[in-house]
């Protein structure tokens, strides 16, 4: 298991380097340039004033110089080991090794890239991980019951109610939610957008009664703004997972170690949980190696529509925008979590079927 460790870790730098390569490619290859984009779409610019702005600005950020040139200061950037700058003397001495990674600066919004993944990754793993853990727990609970109790009323009716939640589109879902659930003509149960209240910088941390009765405190306050998020967000992949999982319980419930085990005396409950289950995960766990880069790239669509600040809209903005910098360094950072979520799969096969085995 070591060895094969090592070398899925190795071949991640040049899969990285690919999928980073294909990217900028494919936005080197996109018509328009950056300086346009900076200079807005104003109709009433005089077309020469425009052109020597775009000259100025492509000149001004290196836009001017070859695409694969371009390219490399920026793996250099991103890279912890590459060409430095040394000393601020004139002419600036270069080495080479280990360095500070830096994943640049956005053209568009002049700020760090850095520091714009860090406002909106929070946002986007605190809905996931929420998501996550009631999709997946609620599937293998509902798949179990619905495969050891085939043909039987709810596996009937869960599997009638898993399709239609399945062909529900969340677009639809979000819009409906927020004109009954959040709209003032209707129940206003919870907010129409926003991840905390307007005055949450006021509000305690937790809960408590005060002299103007209950206060709600900022904790609950984002769970209260992030409950019809969660929902849109989770009911179209828990209705999938869920007969994903009856089928894989269905395919393992008759096969001869099960048998084997209910000859031995075991319980019909200790058989399904101990053994069907463990053999049941596999398809589970393929799924599940999806969810790092999930996590990363949002809920697109439920951010936009309840209006969180999270890394699906970032990226879109990105790419509408024609942001190298943000593209390529949301692009590095979901391709390095698809290939650990694929690595902790692989992972998660030899620790749930002994018959799995990466020794050579």
């Amino acid at each position: 298991m070591f060895s094969y460790l090592i070398r899925r870790l190795l071949l991640m730098l040049p899969t990285l380097l690919g999928i980073t390569v294909v990217v900028y490619v494919a936005m080197a290859a996109t018509p328009g340039g950056i300086g346009a984009t900076l200079i807005g779409r104003d109709s009433n610019m005089d077309p020469r004033v425009r052109k020597a702005m775009e000259e100025y600005l492509n000149k001004r950020y290196g836009l001017n110089r070859p695409a694969y040139e371009r390219y490399f200061i920026w793996l250099n950037k991103v890279s912890p080991i590459g060409v430095k700058e040394r000393g601020s003397g004139f002419p600036a001495s270069w080495s080479f090794g280990f360095k500070s990674p830096d994943l640049g600066e956005s053209f568009i919004k002049r700020r760090a890239v850095l520091d714009m993944i860090g406002e909106s990754l929070p946002v986007t793993l605190l809905l996931n991980c929420i998501s996550f853990p009631i999709i997946y727990g609620l599937a293998i609970w509902s798949g179990i019951r619905a495969g050891a109790g085939r043909g039987k009323t709810f596996d009937r009716v869960s599997g009638t109610v898993f399709l239609g939640l399945w062909s529900f589109p969340t677009i639809l879902a979000g819009t409906l939610a927020i004109g009954f659930l959040a709209s003032d003509r209707y129940l206003r149960w919870f907010p129409t957008n926003g991840l905390t209240d307007i005055f949450a910088d006021d509000m305690r941390f937790l809960p408590s009664f005060g002299s103007s009765g209950f206060e709600r405190g900022y904790l609950l306050d984002v769970v209260w703004h992030l409950v019809l998020p969660v929902l849109c967000l989770s009911y179209g992949s828990f209705a999938v997972l869920s007969k994903l999982a009856r089928g894989a319980i269905l395919e393992n419930i008759n096969m001869d170690y099960a048998r084997t085990a209910r000859a031995k005396g075991l319980s019909e409950k200790v058989v399904l949980y101990r053994h069907v289950l463990r053999n049941s995960l596999l398809p589970l766990i393929t799924v599940a190696s999806g969810i790092l880069p999930a996590m990363l790239s949002g809920a697109l669509i439920v951010e936009t529509i309840f209006g969180l600040p999270g890394m699906g809209r970032l990226a879109v903005e990105a790419v509408q925008q024609k942001d190298p910098e943000l593209v390529l360094s949301i692009t590095l950072l979901s391709g390095l979590l698809g290939l650990i979520g694929y690595l902790l799969a692989d992972i998660g096969y030899a620790i749930a079927d002994p018959r799995v085995s990466y020794e050579r």
